[in-house]
């Protein structure tokens, strides 16, 4: 099961921001979630919600500050303690940063049509100029937003945040024509799971934190999970995985009895469903 980091690694260092992401990309994490929003000057910048209130000592909305202004605020407020002053960066930064990330889903909030007319064209020139059609995924609550960035570009993955199970998020998923399914994981069940993947997509929950909760998503067979301690998960599955390469082989038969065991068969070594996609 593919491991996110909910906006970096927001339960280990400031959200959203740069230190966080090289943080958790450090301890192996190549896949993340994030938070993009237009500045005032149109840059895609890294920020959850469309103020700077509550992670800045700031006030206001992002759409009044340029990515420069932004980029000097302090982003530790109401967030993981971090030793040194953090800003608000961009999305090119980030980019720029790594290059050997393997997948991003970049979520946008609803927010002006206006703005978000602009920040779909700015998306957009990213991911053709970058080539990151196989390698980012753009992912909204707003079917309006989905729709436009697909108009613009029909080879760029897009993907439906689902929060509730009204009104059936899985069918408006599947008239936009997403690949990614990103839904609460409290809303998700077995026969979801299977309907979206039927429909070819993959099925990405959000935020998981809890071990239990995530053992629990593994057997619905979900694809992925994001969850603000990635590097502290990561750990998990891959200790879990090598426990189980170190399990002795169990014979079914010995040679004398005429009946010939095959190592690395599935007579000679089983994994339980799903232990195998850790």
């Amino acid at each position: 099961m593919i491991v996110y980091g909910h906006r970096g690694a927001k339960g280990e260092a400031p959200e959203n921001t740069l230190p966080g992401f090289i943080h958790a990309y450090r301890h192996g994490i190549r896949h993340f979630e994030l938070d993009v929003v237009l500045s005032r000057d149109g840059i895609p910048v890294l920020v959850h919600d469309l103020t700077v209130d509550r992670t800045t000592g700031a006030k206001g909305g992002v759409c009044n500050y340029t990515a420069a202004e932004l980029a000097d605020m302090d982003a530790r407020r109401n967030t993981t303690s971090w030793p040194r002053k953090v800003g608000i960066p961009t999305l090119e930064q980030l980019l720029d940063q790594f290059d050997d990330l393997e997948h991003l889903q970049l979520e946008v909030k609803k927010d002006a049509r206006q703005r978000l007319n602009i920040l779909c064209n700015r998306l957009t020139e990213i991911i053709q100029h970058r080539d990151l059609y196989q390698r980012a995924a753009v992912t909204s609550s707003d079917p309006w937003f989905l729709r436009e960035i697909r108009r613009r570009d029909k080879k760029i993955r897009t993907g439906l945040v689902a929060e509730r199970k009204f009104p059936r998020p899985l069918n408006i998923a599947t008239r936009l024509g997403c690949e990614y399914f990103c839904a609460n994981w409290k809303i998700l069940t077995k026969d979801m799971v299977e309907l979206a993947h039927r429909r070819g997509m993959h099925v990405s929950t959000w935020t998981v934190n809890r071990i239990h909760d995530m053992l629990q998503l593994e057997d619905l067979g979900v694809d992925s999970i994001i969850t603000d301690y990635p590097t502290s998960t990561r750990m998990f599955f891959d200790n879990r995985a090598r426990a189980l390469l170190q399990l002795p082989v169990r014979e079914e038969a010995s040679p004398e009895a005429g009946t010939e065991v095959k190592m690395g068969s599935d007579e000679s070594f089983h994994l339980t469903p799903g232990e195998g996609r850790a």
